[in-house]
């Protein structure tokens, strides 16, 4: 069965991005070093990402950060993981004909439980990775998110965007997994339901 996991970088304050978000600045002002264990991976990094690229069936994602890299975002042809399905939440589809990759990204307007549950099903068994800080916040607030991985970068950027708000009541999670490199702490969570 597939497991619905939040992986996202992080800085040591709590933020997933800087301020003032845009598609020029996809991870905000400061906020490129949160990916330096992707942009200059040490070996350990490199084979945390091969294991995540390995178990991905699905995507699950916001409109914002389907609206960030859309296009000439930096995606290309696919999505953030090449032509993996991406299911987007939003409140409204766009236009059909809009969309770069149509056989790609499925946009959801009927909630977070649809949006899990078809992102499940085209999973084939596989996870089902979280990207983006509303769509884990949703996920875990409606008690649907199995996994959070953090990639603690370490940086304080001071403001921007952070991942535990807007929850709404306190949460139980057992560590399974600690692996330390130069550019990051990769720690990996169970949610306890």
């Amino acid at each position: 069965m597939s497991k619905v996991v939040s992986g996202i970088s992080m800085s040591l304050d709590g933020f997933v991005a800087g301020p003032n978000v845009s598609r020029e600045q996809q991870l905000g002002d400061g906020g490129l070093p949160l990916h330096q264990w992707l942009h200059q991976p040490d070996p350990r990094d490199i084979d945390l990402l091969d294991e995540m690229r390995a178990g991905l069936g699905s995507i699950l994602m916001g409109r914002v950060s389907y609206g960030l890299a859309e296009g000439d975002g930096g995606w290309g042809e696919g999505g953030p993981a090449g032509p993996t399905p991406c299911f987007v939440l939003t409140h409204k589809a766009p236009a059909l004909e809009t969309v770069r990759a149509p056989s790609v990204f499925t946009f959801v307007t009927d909630g977070i439980h649809s949006a899990v549950a078809q992102a499940k099903a085209a999973a084939g068994g596989k996870a089902v990775a979280v990207h983006g800080a509303s769509a884990a916040q949703q996920c875990l607030a409606a008690g649907l998110l199995d996994e959070i991985q953090i990639h603690l970068a370490p940086v304080v950027l001071g403001g921007g965007t952070r991942l535990f708000e807007h929850l709404g009541g306190q949460y139980r999670l057992e560590r399974t997994k600690v692996i330390e490199t130069p550019n990051a702490t990769h720690l990996r969570f169970s949610v306890i339901h």
